[in-house]
């Protein structure tokens, strides 16, 4: 009788179990099914073959094109905010525009500073006749800053640039003298079809390509040997785009306003490290010939080696994933981090670092006038009032908590030379002659 009272349990158990069974796998299924479904949502770039129930063969997953060449939209932004508000205004190519974003974070608590973004994305400073006319890479930045600054009421400009700018500069021609018979060609000439110089044209998607140069190191070298052409990094080049600097600085300059031109940061690649490292010894040198504020940002987003590294400490401290997949662009993390340097820059400019001028009171014999009786060695001079008003902690130093991870460079001091000799360096000024002391 035992024996078939447990045969019945044993049997009646057996499909409790399989049911069991198969409801945790149901439950395991959907699990894995929503955690892939989520980090495909939230990171495009890291999905993987997600494979079927029960070993079935992956199932493809449709890759998404993310275009990193543009940040995130920013507020909307309003001239007349308010009476007395700061205006950055942001200029340059798609580096610009995430340094712009990072700006609006950096400033989201400071309701008196605004950050206006003026960028263009695939720009550059070289647009001559060869140039790519596509998307923004035919932008005059010449005439387009005098334009921006003309309408925008800028008490700051940054500019980032030169992204694009690592291609060969075609010069104009001179016009070629035609005989009196011979016609020009027409738009419509079957000599010189419209379609021919359509063909020539590469398409957008090759342009933006282009633009991301830096994130493979195999891309096959551009001829750059074309006539009428000057090669990149040659001296002919070095002199015209020099000249563009030149002419780019004096427009952003003629505001009235103090200037920010910020380097580029490193990208993923040998030859593109080597070629931005170039631009930047070049930016560096114009802007210091020019008088502007060059911002050196390169330290913030290498290695120890002093390579290219895609991960890092934010401006807080936090390991975080600074660039994006193409090694070029930034995260909103690392634009964050970008605008801090920008940022410091700002706040030294508004903080005043130098004696300031102040209205003194009126000496009680300033009016009477000076005589034997009340001038001489032996009679004792009034001491005034008040003296110079100097800033004692406008030491110009950086401080610890403007530092970044591996920021480098001393900064000009723009502390009073008198106040310094005194209270830095414990020094003894001379005496006044007359007085006890002088000797």
């Amino acid at each position: 009788m035992a024996d078939r009272f447990r045969m019945r349990g044993t049997l009646a158990a057996g499909p409790l179990a399989l049911a069991l069974g198969l409801l945790l796998v149901a439950v395991a299924t959907f699990v894995t099914t929503a955690t892939a479904q989520f980090f495909e949502e939230r990171f495009p770039f890291e999905s993987r073959p997600q494979r079927g129930i029960f070993g079935a063969p992956p199932v493809a997953v449709p890759q998404r094109s993310a275009d990193f060449s543009r940040a995130p939209a920013s507020r909307k932004y309003e001239k007349n905010e308010a009476p007395d508000l700061s205006t950055v205004v942001v200029v340059g190519d798609s580096l610009a525009d995430w340094l712009g974003f990072g700006l609006e974070q950096a400033f989201s608590e400071s309701p008196e500073i605004t950050v206006a973004r003026r960028a263009r994305a695939f720009s550059g400073l070289i647009s001559s006749q060869g140039r790519l006319e596509v998307r923004g890479r035919n932008t005059d930045w010449v005439v387009t800053a005098a334009d921006i600054l003309a309408k925008e009421p800028a008490n700051f400009v940054v500019m980032m640039i030169g992204l694009g700018d690592r291609d060969s500069i075609r010069e104009p021609k001179p016009a070629a003298k035609s005989d009196s018979g011979a016609k020009p060609a027409a738009a419509g000439n079957p000599a010189n079809p419209p379609q021919q110089a359509d063909q020539a044209k590469p398409s957008d998607d090759e342009a933006s390509q282009a633009e991301a140069q830096g994130a493979d190191d195999d891309r096959p070298a551009q001829p750059r040997t074309a006539t009428g052409a000057a090669e990149f990094k040659s001296e002919r080049w070095v002199e015209l785009y020099s000249k563009r600097i030149d002419e780019t600085v004096a427009v952003l300059k003629s505001k009235g306003v103090p200037v920010f031109w910020v380097g580029l940061p490193p990208i993923r690649g040998t030859r593109s490290m080597s070629e931005v490292t170039f631009l930047n010894d070049l930016y560096r040198s114009r802007a210091e010939k020019a008088g502007i504020v060059y911002i050196d940002v390169w330290d913030g987003f290498v290695d120890e080696s002093n390579r290219f590294t895609s991960q890092g400490p934010d401006f807080e401290g936090q390991i975080r994933r600074l660039r994006t997949s193409d090694g070029v662009h930034f995260t909103q993390a690392g634009a964050r981090k970008l605008a801090h340097y920008v940022e410091r820059e700002i706040n030294r400019a508004l903080a005043p670092t130098g004696p300031v001028a102040i209205a003194l009171p009126v000496e009680p014999n300033a009016d009477q006038p000076q005589g034997p009786a009340t001038s001489g060695p032996g009679v004792a001079i009034p001491r005034p009032l008040a003296g110079p008003v100097i800033p004692l902690n406008a030491t110009g130093e950086r401080s610890e908590a403007e530092e970044l991870a591996g920021a480098s460079g001393a900064r000009q001091s723009l502390t009073d030379a008198v106040a310094s000799r005194v209270l830095v360096r414990g020094e003894l000024l001379p005496a006044p002659a007359g007085r006890a002391d002088d000797f």
